[in-house]
């Protein structure tokens, strides 16, 4: 059974960085990524591999989601990356790079191979063309009984980068393929987090594009400073209003007046069974929102 999580805010830190690895342990985000890609340089790596691997393992980050991003497949830390992750045993390794449903299928095989606890889940970056084109043939190839692919994190920058795409408030020439990755995860029960916001002092523009996030079926978001934690928390949790009414809605399927009927009427409305579903996840993302505050 597949444990559902909150991931409103997904902050980066990067492995080279002690002091921020250890920031990260009272930090009200859902997840931590720790960097050893773009954020470490190449005289760094093995320092910042060592660094994270010990991170993980020591714990005292309650129950933060915990996520390694890897160097890409094609670069010569790979390998070393992997090994060292998988005996970290985060709850999470985060693919860069990812361009095909082949490369999700020969970490896995490469996770078999050494040994590793089959519960780490991979993430995977969605930020190449190919991986737009492939987002569907990528999301397949996720679901598995040892290392599923859970996420999709975009990766907004990297797709600017390679396509000449501009990024302008509404983010207008993204839309496609934004709305094309979150009907690929959810397709096979991928979860999908929006790319940073680069302007950490504009926060006026940082909650607008959460909000856009949000609209778009994106369960949070990427970030890169500390400051932005709060409000993308905000956005991305449902509101009092609309955990009552989940709860409503449950409420109403269990009566036995309604066992085995697919629509009834709630409060004048009508709901049908995929609502219940709906309302289900909705209550359960609340509930681990609480039981992370608390931890």
């Amino acid at each position: 059974m597949v444990t559902i999580r909150p991931r409103r805010s997904v902050l980066y830190m990067p492995g080279s960085k002690e002091r921020a690895l250890e920031k990260g342990k009272s930090l009200p985000t859902d997840a931590i990524i720790f960097d050893l890609e773009d954020a470490v340089a190449p005289d760094m790596k093995d320092m910042a591999r060592g660094q994270v691997a010990s991170a993980v393992q020591a714990g005292g980050y309650g129950q933060r989601e915990l996520i390694i991003r890897v160097n890409g497949l094609d670069t010569p830390w790979f390998e070393e990356d992997l090994k060292a992750a998988a005996s970290a045993k985060p709850n999470a390794i985060l693919i860069p790079k990812v361009s095909s449903g082949e490369d999700i299928r020969a970490v896995r095989d490469q996770l078999k191979a050494l040994g590793s606890d089959p519960s780490i889940d991979l993430w995977a970056m969605m930020e190449t063309p190919l991986a737009m084109l492939k987002a569907l043939d990528i999301a397949e190839n996720g679901p598995s009984d040892s290392h599923r692919l859970a996420v999709f994190i975009m990766g907004t920058n990297d797709l600017s980068k390679e396509t000449g795409a501009a990024i302008k408030p509404g983010r207008e020439a993204m839309l496609s393929w934004l709305s094309t990755c979150v009907a690929a995860g959810r397709a096979f029960g991928i979860d999908i987090v929006d790319g940073v916001y680069n302007d950490f002092k504009d926060e006026d523009g940082f909650k607008t594009e959460c909000a856009q996030g949000n609209d778009l079926g994106m369960d949070g978001k990427t970030l890169i400073h500390p400051g932005q934690i709060g409000p993308c928390n905000e956005v991305f949790s449902p509101s009092i209003d609309a955990i009552e009414w989940a709860k409503k809605i449950i409420a109403a399927f269990e009566l036995p007046e309604n066992q085995g009927k697919g629509a009834i009427t709630v409060d004048g409305k009508m709901v049908e069974l995929l609502h219940a579903e709906m309302a289900k996840r909705t209550v359960a993302i609340s509930e681990a929102i609480e039981a992370l505050a608390q931890s």
